[in-house]
């Protein structure tokens, strides 16, 4: 049997038969595969620690005709301090299930922002919300719609007051506006802008409140809902 290795992240997981486990893990190299690991919920399993949502590491498959099967897996992060605070428990388990529902084919780049982005709640004290609105800017970016822009991606008008469109995902001026667009305050776009230009590891030294900080992320979540079909709301 052909063996595959990947390095991966598990973003969704099951139980099947009496101890088996059914992983969804998303790759560097393949993007979401399905895989199953073979009596690993059994009490002196030596892979059980890697059967849980969370664990990055190298995987071992063996491709076999029905299904592949992890055999091997080298951890190298299981971010464990999630459990320790919910609010970021949370926040990370809505970035997988992003990831689960929008994300099919292999992205380098973005399977680099995830690690960043899970990095960041695990280890450092970033404000609540920041890293999952960082992340949304990301996921729309890799989507090919574009919040930080100074022009109507409509008409290129120079944008004063703006309105993201929800039924293209991008921002255009009072002329271009439609009955699906949604007013966007400069306190919102200011959070919006510096958030997307902060690398992961520097969130820490942002401190917003006001207004805007919520509007951020209400909108975020406003437009993943348009984009996805999925809501936001009841994933943290």
């Amino acid at each position: 049997m052909a063996s595959t290795k990947v390095k991966a992240i598990v973003i969704r997981s099951s139980n099947v038969k009496d101890k088996d486990k059914l992983l969804h893990i998303y790759s560097l190299e393949q993007g979401k595969m399905l895989v199953s690991m073979r009596g690993v919920r059994g009490e002196k399993a030596k892979l059980k620690s890697a059967k849980e949502i969370f664990c990055f590491g190298e995987f071992i498959i063996e491709n076999t005709k029905n299904t592949n099967i992890v055999t091997s897996v080298s951890i190298i992060d299981n971010f464990y301090d999630l459990s320790k605070n919910i609010d970021k428990y949370y926040e990370a388990c809505a970035i997988l299930d992003i990831i689960d529902k929008v994300v099919q084919e292999p992205d380098p780049q973005l399977f680099i922002i995830i690690i960043k982005a899970l990095k960041a709640l695990c280890y450092d004290d970033v404000k609540k919300f920041y890293v999952i609105d960082k992340f949304l800017l990301d996921i729309f970016s890799a989507m090919g719609c574009n919040f930080i822009t100074e022009r109507c991606s409509s008409c290129g008008a120079t944008l004063g007051s703006r309105y993201l469109n929800l039924d293209i995902g991008e921002l255009v001026c009072p002329a271009c506006k439609t009955l699906s667009s949604v007013a966007v305050s400069d306190a919102c776009y200011s959070v919006l802008r510096i958030l997307s230009s902060t690398p992961y590891d520097k969130l820490t030294t942002l401190k917003f409140g006001g207004m805007g900080e919520a509007q951020a992320f209400n909108l975020l979540s406003k437009n993943y809902e348009w984009r996805t079909g999925y809501s936001m709301i009841n994933l943290i």
